[in-house]
This record gives C-alpha cells, sequence and structure tokens, in this order.
C-alpha cells in the first residue's frame, strides 16, 4: 500500500487517521508519518492495515493494471 492509496482509503470510508488507528490497533503517528511520506511501513503492520481497510469493505487495485495502477475502491 502506498501512502496515497491509504489516504484514499480513509477517504472512501470517512475514517480519520485517528479512527484507523483505533480499528487497526497501529499507532496514530505512525499511519501520519506514512502517510505524509516520512516514513516506510514494516511488512507486519502494512498487512494489518490493508487487512483493516478490507474487513471495512475497501478493495486495493492491482498496481501491475496498466489499465488502473494502484488505487482502492469500495467493495461491489
Amino acid at each position: 500500500m502506498t501512502p496515497a492509496q491509504c489516504r484514499a482509503a480513509r477517504a472512501l470510508i470517512d475514517w480519520s487517521q485517528r479512527r484507523l488507528a483505533d480499528e487497526s490497533g497501529i499507532g496514530n503517528a505512525t499511519i501520519r508519518n506514512f502517510e505524509a511520506g516520512r516514513s516506510t511501513l514494516q511488512f507486519a503492520t502494512n498487512n494489518l492495515l490493508v487487512k483493516t481497510f478490507e474487513a471495512a469493505g475497501v478493495q486495493f487495485l492491482d498496481p501491475d493494471d496498466t489499465a488502473t495502477g494502484p488505487g482502492v475502491a469500495l467493495k461491489a
């Protein structure tokens, strides 16, 4: 997941950084710094955030798909 995908996923489901932190158990500062491009996520942290978003109805688009590129959408 990229920082832009994280911000977009939160916007789709109208979550604040604090809400994402509460739902995922990840620290708010970790999310804030990642979204601002000041840090990267460890593999396990990234996976936990992705799973949290997916449970809330967010679908991550294939970054290798030349038609869409990396992105997010709401699950149908």
